[in-house]
């Protein structure tokens, strides 16, 4: 029998970022923008765009801001109706993550927009690095309904986590999928899902691409580089994936 494919899902800020990873071969697509904010959802324009150009499964995050996972009620409707927008425009899945005030898992709303969501399939984002307990958060999503939780093992880099990364794998048990990402190269993509035993794995693999203005004014400070993908370093890591 042969082995389980290993999906490689590449985080993305840009309509041409994406299209750059879709190209090198990723297997999924995470489209977000403003990369400053950790990622916050991507606006109507490039949703309406990207779907109609994309040939893979594309997951946009919904995000209504940067800084914390604890939203108030306005936020908490800005996220339903960008949800309810996504799933409209044709989206398989979207990137979702909300904490309660003591660090738990928000269930209650998690699970309306899983409900809210389908047949689309729902991610729950990085918001699970800063809950109160991995082992009940793990338990909490599964509940929610979610398909699977994106971490990087409550701490920044996920190479440095591989135990507790493993440990959800197997707790997991297939009932959800563990997709370990942050700090995910081609240096270290095979070593994390042979010591993990995860099936799929998450990885921005960016680069900063130049401004090809001719001109810029000179009394401005910005250096205008905007952020894309390394598609060298996808098709590295599908290689070592293989």
């Amino acid at each position: 029998m042969s082995k389980q494919k290993i999906i490689l899902e590449v985080a993305v800020f840009t309509v041409e970022a994406a299209l750059a990873a879709i190209k090198a071969g990723a297997d999924r697509i995470e489209f977000c923008e403003n990369p400053n904010e950790g990622g916050t959802t991507p606006s109507f324009g490039s949703l309406k765009t990207l779907i109609k150009l994309t040939s893979i499964p594309v997951f946009p995050i919904i995000r209504p801001r940067g800084g914390d996972f604890l939203y108030t009620n306005a936020e908490y409707e800005c996220i339903k109706a960008d949800l309810l927008l996504v799933k409209e425009l044709g989206y398989p899945g979207a990137v979702i993550g909300l904490l309660n005030v003591d660090g738990s898992i928000d269930t209650i709303r998690t699970k309306e927009l899983v409900e809210l969501a389908a047949p689309m399939e729902i991610t729950f984002h990085r918001a699970f690095d800063r809950c109160n307990d991995p082992i009940k958060g793990l338990e909490d999503l599964i509940h929610t309904g979610c398909k699977r939780i994106l971490t990087s093992g409550q701490v920044p880099n996920v190479g440095d986590a591989i135990p507790l990364i493993k440990t959800l794998v197997e707790k997991a048990a297939g009932r959800i999928i563990i997709l370990p990402g942050s700090g995910v190269r081609s240096n270290n993509c095979k070593t994390i899902i042979e010591q993990t035993g995860a099936q799929e794995i998450h990885s921005s693999a960016r680069k900063s691409i130049a401004s090809k203005m001719q001109y810029n004014a000179p009394s401005m400070n910005e250096n205008m580089i905007s952020m894309g993908v390394d598609e060298n370093e996808i098709k590295t890591m599908l290689a070592h994936l293989k």
